[in-house]
């Protein structure tokens, strides 16, 4: 038999413990990333496993203290904006999206959930920051390059590679956030190295047929493909349709020179990836975006696939090849 004062001693200590338990409870929640990537698990495994060796680095490993929410659009930007409205109704802490496209399509799904990038191209440029010092918002990470002007980069390294090059076709995806400023800085880069520019758009395979030969009817003599994430989705068929077009192609992600083009120059997006979970961390540790400093990158290579440049009968140059981070034989 319990005495009335027993039964109030114990409510009481029952209401004391209950608050306790319930912040504990709270503590113990474990941490939710939303990733956002515009192309498969497989098609980006490197760049993903490189992200999550950073957030090891500073103590979270998927699985056991942090859950990683993927959501993956398989090379279609259109699906991007319902897979960000997913990852916000999920209530994640915080959102990787590492692209531009996905950067703009999680920012307008929410302006709340902190979110991280990786190789946004130039995101003051495109407006998704206020500078990059104090980026302000929610938003917050690595940017691809130091500006467009690696396009220009990239122009000149093909003009290197075919000294006579008077005509080059540009191939850019109309759907991401980058095309025109990339473009832009294409055809600042063609006048001043007295290169005529042919501009194709193509969102994706189903368009690459018809750009590769208006490419051919036009006479090009060269190929300036932008750095596009929907386009690595699919590099195995532009590769084989620039060597079936006898095109010497320069890209700006390495992954199209392993898949068979001719060359590549750009920053190395492992390093970006992995840089990139030290926001992710200082975010789950309770800083605000706002307050992060956008990085830039800081490691970029030229890859050459010297295979695909003996079947298109070109000869690299000794100097070229001695500056090339990687070689493909």
């Amino acid at each position: 038999m319990i005495t009335r004062r027993a039964f109030i001693g114990t409510l009481a200590g029952g209401l004391l413990i209950a608050p306790v338990a319930v912040e504990a409870q709270q503590a113990a929640k474990t941490p939710r990333i939303g990733v956002l990537g515009v192309g498969s698990a497989s098609d980006t495994a490197l760049r993903f496993e490189a992200f999550r060796q950073g957030l090891g680095e500073h103590g979270w490993v998927e699985g056991q203290n942090v859950v990683l929410e993927y959501r993956w659009a398989e090379g279609r930007y259109d699906r991007l904006p319902d897979l960000a409205a997913e990852l916000v109704r999920l209530k994640v802490d915080v959102i990787f999206a590492p692209g531009t496209a996905g950067i703009v399509a999680a920012q307008n799904a929410t302006r709340t959930i902190p979110i991280v990038f990786a190789t946004a191209a130039d995101p003051l440029g495109i407006g998704t920051i206020a500078s990059l010092a104090r980026p302000g918002g929610n938003v917050t990470g690595l940017s691809f390059s130091v500006g467009f002007e690696i396009v220009g980069k990239e122009l000149a390294l093909l003009k290197e590679v075919v000294p006579k090059v008077s005509r080059v076709a540009v191939l850019g995806n109309p759907g991401s956030p980058a095309y025109g400023p990339m473009l832009r800085e294409a055809q600042v880069a063609g006048r001043s190295l007295v290169v005529q520019l042919q501009v194709l758009e193509a969102r994706g395979p189903n368009e690459f047929d018809r750009a590769f030969a208006a490419m051919v009817k036009q006479r090009a003599e060269a190929l300036l493909v932008f750095a596009d994430a929907a386009y690595i989705f699919h590099r195995t068929p532009l590769a084989q349709l620039a060597a079936k077009s006898r095109l010497p192609a320069i890209y700006g992600l390495r992954e199209h020179v392993e898949a068979g083009g001719l060359l590549a120059y750009g920053p190395n997006l492992g390093d970006l990836f992995r840089r990139a979970a030290t926001y992710v961390d200082k975010i789950l540790k309770g800083a605000k975006p706002s307050d992060l400093p956008v990085e830039q990158p800081t490691k970029f290579e030229l890859v050459i696939n010297l295979k695909t440049a003996k079947a298109l009968g070109l000869t690299i140059s000794p100097s070229l090849l001695a500056r090339a981070d990687e070689v493909i034989q």
